[in-house]
């Protein structure tokens, strides 16, 4: 069951925080595009931030994987280090490569602001939904 919470506070952490995130780069003029790309992706035809979030939540697994036995601040230090530079690695070597999108020092940036928000989003939703507890050394 944890990992289903895993699943599902990652998935709401893209919609909530990265793309929230998204949205104020958007309203700075920081990036061309607004957040929530509602356009249909292949092979299914689902909503790109729809497709974003199911691979959020995917990576949420491995960030629980990481941070679930660690204390406070590994936690949370862990899940925003994780964010910021695991899924932008990914996204910045192969995703964009493989999409013709152009990589700079600004893409690495961006990416790991939105992505380390995500990780902070997706701890906070494990917290909420009572998947983390604190461990006995921090009550």
């Amino acid at each position: 069951m944890v990992w289903l919470k895993a699943f599902i506070a990652a998935f709401l952490a893209t919609l909530v925080f990265h793309q929230g995130v998204f949205g104020l780069m958007y309203l700075a003029g920081m990036v061309p595009a607004p957040p929530f790309n509602m356009e249909p992706r292949g092979p299914l035809g689902v909503p790109a931030v729809l497709s974003l979030a199911f691979w959020g939540g995917l990576w949420g697994l491995a960030l629980w994987a990481v941070v679930r036995r660690m204390g406070a601040l590994g936690y949370w230090g862990i899940a925003l280090v994780f964010g910021a530079v695991l899924p932008t690695a990914v996204a910045m070597l192969v995703v964009f490569p493989l999409k013709g999108l152009d990589v700079s020092a600004s893409t690495w940036v961006g990416g790991g602001i939105l992505n380390g928000a995500w990780g902070i989003g997706t701890a906070l939703f494990m917290v909420l939904m009572g998947a983390r507890r604190r461990p006995v050394d921090e009550i």
